[in-house]
């Protein structure tokens, strides 16, 4: 018996907020960023979110995310939905951003809550149909209030998502109870931010996630919903438990879930490289309890 009760995903249901590689000096590994994204797009990854937090955006330049999206679309072909991270606290700028993500052959869009200006929620609201109005491409809204410090509230998404090219939410807010009343009056599709979230939002109807442990374990995060879908919940809930030390090493360290990421990908061998300043790698200690609880997952 397979469940139905998720809403169709516009960009797949299994999505990585992938890292963005660099080489040893710092600069755009694109040869790097192709080997990650094809290893990704095999292990079961439906789309990839590239300039996302994860990717680093603040600290990649325009030039560096619109080639970053040529040369993962060179590298997948049509095998993975790219996703381009395009939000910033400049409208217009975040406008342009979107433009050239359409141009580089990007699928969809994400974009963030204008942040630090903490604008109000009818400016918020204006923002992103201004966004929308502009683009071509279909558009996920990041509610992220714990980095933007702002909030897409619930009523503010329910008027958004009238708009016919506003078809997503990547869902950081951690809010069950606002996301279920955006779900019950909207056909927007909602993906968990949150990993430790994955089955919860999939269960209450959510079309999937995006994904920062998946940078690492893909094929265990894709098996979750494919579990779920082919009815078996108890297989479903056991593969979330599973990954709880895994999650909570990489994203509840107190270190941001880029430097885990890199950190862990590195000891794998897998593309990775630095993180750019502000961020600072991971030390050694935590490397190895990232290696552990990768290596005690994936052996279960």
């Amino acid at each position: 018996m397979t469940t139905t009760t998720h809403r169709p995903a516009p960009f797949g249901r299994a999505l990585c907020a992938m890292i963005t590689p660099f080489t040893a000096d710092g600069s755009l590994d694109l040869d790097g960023a192709q080997r990650l994204a094809d290893r990704l797009a095999a292990e079961g990854c439906e789309g990839l979110v590239l300039s996302g937090t994860t990717g680093e955006a603040p600290t990649t330049t325009d030039a560096e995310k619109a080639e970053l999206i040529r040369a993962v679309r060179a590298a997948v072909g049509d095998g993975a939905a790219i996703v381009a991270g395009v939000g910033t606290y400049d409208t217009q700028h975040t406008v342009e951003l979107a433009l050239a993500a359409e141009k580089a052959g990007a699928d969809g869009l994400l974009a963030v809550t204008p942040y630090y200006s903490r604008p109000p929620q009818d400016a918020v609201e204006a923002h992103f149909r201004e966004l929308a109005d502009r683009c071509g491409l279909p558009l996920a809204l990041y509610d992220i209030p714990g980095r933007t410090g702002t909030r897409i509230e619930p009523a503010t998404m329910i008027r958004l998502a009238a708009h016919p090219r506003i078809v997503a939410v990547k869902d950081c807010a951690y809010d069950l109870l606002g996301t279920q009343k955006v779900l019950a009056e909207t056909e927007l599709a909602y993906y968990t931010g949150c990993d430790e979230y994955v089955l919860a939002l999939y269960a209450l109807g959510g079309a999937g996630y995006i994904g920062t442990v998946a940078n690492a374990v893909p094929r265990h995060f894709r098996s979750i919903v494919d579990a779920f879908d082919a009815g078996d919940t108890a297989e479903a809930a056991r593969l979330q438990r599973a990954a709880v030390p895994l999650t909570e090493a990489m994203m509840a360290s107190g270190l941001p879930g880029t430097v885990t990421a890199k950190a862990l990908l590195g000891r794998l061998g897998l593309p990775a490289g630095p993180v750019r300043a502000p961020l600072r790698p991971a030390g050694r200690e935590v490397a190895d309890g990232l290696l552990e609880a990768y290596e005690a997952l994936v052996a279960a």
